[in-house]
């Protein structure tokens, strides 16, 4: 046995002393997770660094499993705190250290992680699919993998997955490897280093529209299901998490942060993702000081305002709609005018119109928190501040609550149907296509917030 080999032998097994000495440890304080919490006011989160479960941008932390644990923590009515952690062992450390309460990591339930923690029922099904690039060509089903390598970060659910595959006589190369991310491998791919990788299929799809060159192949095992996890014994803290989650679907409230982060992906095929960044890459070049000067002038993101630009006209300047909106921005005749705006075909002068435009709707809407104020002015922007107080009105009538966008992207298609617009102050109205709109630029501006975000290079061949 060589040095390497036998430091990894003895981590394993102090790793497993560990735990052992943990699951007896906590045989005696069960239970005690819940009272500290609610005795100190405050419940640590473990999770990791990562576009699925949290990060920071612009100093506002995000993620899918933040906004979770967030609500999570309001539901207990107490504070959050986040702690982030870098591998599946160090995790389990910081649950039977006690050093967080629980875990929200974009965790897939499976048997083996199942016997060193306790697993919440499962709130989001997924499966693991094959990933590959679009010139990667002849892949239509297992079979077609006999002799491939397979790249997937080590000690993963992807991995265990992989290995059955194998043990049922399938003939492929698992490559797992140490200290890299399930997004970093993605790239890889993206970019041509390696053949194959596998993600779960929120992540494949979170990931596919910042590279249109991927192709998410097919399924690679059986359905499963993501969970959170608390150290074995912490039986209350479990029954409140699970309480938790049959609240939130039931209100709708996991709807909307799901809605938050995946469902805009979902209309998406590869030619949209494609021609998105071929005209970003070849037209906003001409326009981008100008939208970044625009947006410094009005305090919004520039690349709020591209994904803006780019639906509304694909950076065609001489772009014109059946209802007569024109340029750049889209802008009515009305607007224009109400804006001082002499001609609407000039690209300076339409975006620094639109963005004015748009920062006086936001402003407008002051009641509604983060998201939801701006897919509510965005939603303005395309259908008219009329139509949106009407929406708000109906919402109100059947006691959603008119300040959040899930309540308006209910209420503003019904302004299609006749018993709802013949009692609407400004009338019909096609809200189905405002809410599209809406949806189109939320994932349009995720990618390019994401555009710029490189990972480390590697040669995966010498790991």
């Amino acid at each position: 046995m060589n040095v390497k080999q036998n430091r990894v032998w003895c981590l394993g097994k102090g790793l497993a002393l560990f735990l052992l000495v943990c699951l007896l440890l906590s045989a005696c304080t069960r239970g005690r997770a819940l009272k500290r919490v609610e005795k100190s006011g405050k419940i640590t989160v473990v999770t990791f660094n990562s576009p699925h479960c949290y990060y920071v941008y612009r100093d506002e932390r995000m993620g899918f499993e933040y906004d979770l644990a967030k609500a999570f923590a309001r539901f207990l009515h107490v504070d959050l705190k986040v702690r982030v952690c870098e591998s599946w062992d160090e995790l389990v450390h910081l649950l039977y250290s006690e050093a967080a309460d629980f875990a929200a990591a974009s965790l897939s339930i499976t048997p083996s992680r199942s016997k060193t923690v306790a697993f919440s029922q499962g709130y989001l099904p997924v499966q693991q699919m094959l990933i590959t690039h679009k010139n990667n060509a002849g892949i239509k089903n297992l079979a077609d993998l006999e002799g491939k390598t397979i790249y997937v970060p080590e000690r993963t659910s992807y991995e265990e997955g992989l290995r059955k595959l194998r043990q049922n006589g399938l003939d492929i190369t698992i490559r797992a490897l140490k200290d890299v991310t399930t997004d970093e491998l993605i790239e890889a791919v993206a970019k041509g280093k390696i053949g194959f990788t596998v993600a779960d299929s929120n992540v494949a799809l979170l990931n596919r529209r910042y590279y249109p060159d991927l192709r998410i192949l097919f399924a690679v095992g059986k359905s499963q299901a993501l969970g959170w996890a608390v150290k074995k014994g912490e039986t209350p803290l479990l029954e409140k998490i699970n309480q938790f989650f049959d609240t939130i679907k039931e209100n709708g409230t996991f709807d909307e942060i799901y809605n938050r982060y995946y469902a805009y992906l979902e209309r998406f095929n590869r030619f949209d993702i494609r021609k998105f960044h071929e005209r970003i890459q070849v037209l906003l070049p001409k326009y981008k000081k100008r939208i970044e000067e625009a947006a410094e002038a009005y305090g919004l993101d520039w690349r709020l305002i591209t994904a803006l630009v780019y639906q509304e006209s694909q950076f065609d300047p001489m772009a014109k709609s059946f209802s007569g909106v024109r340029g750049l921005m889209q802008l009515t005749l009305p607007t224009a005018k109400e804006l001082g705006v002499e001609n609407r075909l000039d690209p300076d002068e339409s975006i620094m119109a639109g963005v004015r435009y748009l920062r006086r709707l936001y402003d407008m809407y002051g009641a509604a928190d983060e998201p939801d104020r701006l897919c509510i002015a965005l939603a303005a922007y395309n259908v008219g501040k009329g139509h949106i107080e009407d929406a708000r009105r109906i919402a109100s009538e059947m006691e959603l609550d008119p300040n959040k966008w899930s309540s308006l992207e209910k209420t503003l298609p019904l302004l299609r149907q006749r018993k709802y617009y013949k009692k609407s102050k400004y009338g019909y109205c096609r809200g189905t296509e405002a809410v599209f709109h809406v949806r189109q630029i939320l994932a349009y501006y995720e990618i390019l917030k994401r555009q710029g975000i490189e990972y480390a290079e590697r040669d995966f061949e010498e790991q």
